[in-house]
């Protein structure tokens, strides 16, 4: 989903006032983020600043497509210690999170314009600890699938750098993308540590984000899945359905609650059951 301009925001503007704790190369610092950011030099060096001898944050965490930032903000507020790279493609989402890890005076969080294929450029070989995935576009269409960042091809590409041990996390309103997700992750050869039909019962004083309130103050469920890289090799071929048609419950979301950027394709499968079944709709 693309964000929209405020009136009288001026996008170069925001973007070069806060370009200090933006990283516009993040392929130069891949394998050495931990060291070479820290401490976080918010400067005329720029985004990243140089190591003191043996410092180094505990871990680094990847959010990836971060939105306008509060979550990121957040979990660096917690913890101190991890360096968080907040990541998104959207320029406004960029100067948004730049602008509040800078009001917030947060010295661990680089914010980084990027695509989810720009991942593995960026770090390097076990350099993540977790790569979050927090309310990714689903992409519903099966000819958008390529963009989706729980794809079989992206997981594999995380599998190189992510930790061992290390996890992705997704949350998403959407259950079929979740159950498509679990798909992609047998196939890129993950073991599901965790998940859940309904994260934020399950995990209430995890961070969230202003998109994610307004979610579910629209009536939505957050589902949640956190996987690892296992012992067995992914497959190299593609074997579940690309369509998240396929995924759909029965009901067709009866209960009035229609996941994000999903909407036409469920209007367009009520409307072919209604063609085919005569104005019977279930």
């Amino acid at each position: 989903m693309h964000a929209r301009l405020p009136r009288n925001f001026v996008l170069e503007e925001r973007l070069e006032r806060y370009a200090d704790a933006i990283e516009l190369m993040p392929e130069r610092w891949a394998g050495r983020w931990a060291t070479a950011c820290w401490p976080l030099a918010f400067g005329a060096g720029g985004a990243a600043g140089a190591a003191g001898a043996g410092d180094r944050f505990r871990e680094v965490r990847l959010d990836l497509g971060c939105g306008k930032g509060a979550f990121v903000v957040e979990s660096a507020r917690r913890e101190p210690d991890v360096l968080f790279v907040a990541m998104d493609a959207e320029p406004l989402c960029i100067a948004y999170t730049a602008q509040h890890v800078t009001e917030a005076g947060l010295r661990n969080v680089v914010v980084v314009p990027g695509r989810g294929s720009a991942v593995a450029r960026a770090f390097g070989p076990d350099e993540l600890a977790c790569i979050h995935l927090n309310f990714p576009t689903p992409y519903p269409r099966k000819k958008d699938a390529d963009k989706r960042l729980v794809l079989l091809d992206r997981l594999i590409e995380y599998r190189g750098v992510l930790t061992p041990g290390g996890t992705v996390r997704l949350r998403t309103d959407s259950q079929p993308l979740r159950d498509f997700a679990l798909t992609q992750f047998e196939l890129a050869g993950y073991d599901v540590a965790w998940s859940s039909d309904n994260e934020r019962a399950d995990r209430p004083d995890e961070p969230t984000s202003e998109y994610e309130d307004r979610l579910v103050a629209q009536g939505a469920r957050v589902y949640g899945v956190w996987a690892t890289p296992g012992a067995h090799e992914p497959q190299a071929t593609q074997t579940a359905s690309l369509s998240l048609t396929d995924y759909f419950p029965d009901d067709l979301f009866s209960d009035g609650y229609i996941p994000h950027g999903m909407g036409g394709a469920v209007i367009n499968l009520r409307n072919r059951r209604v063609h085919v079944w005569g104005g019977q709709v279930g």
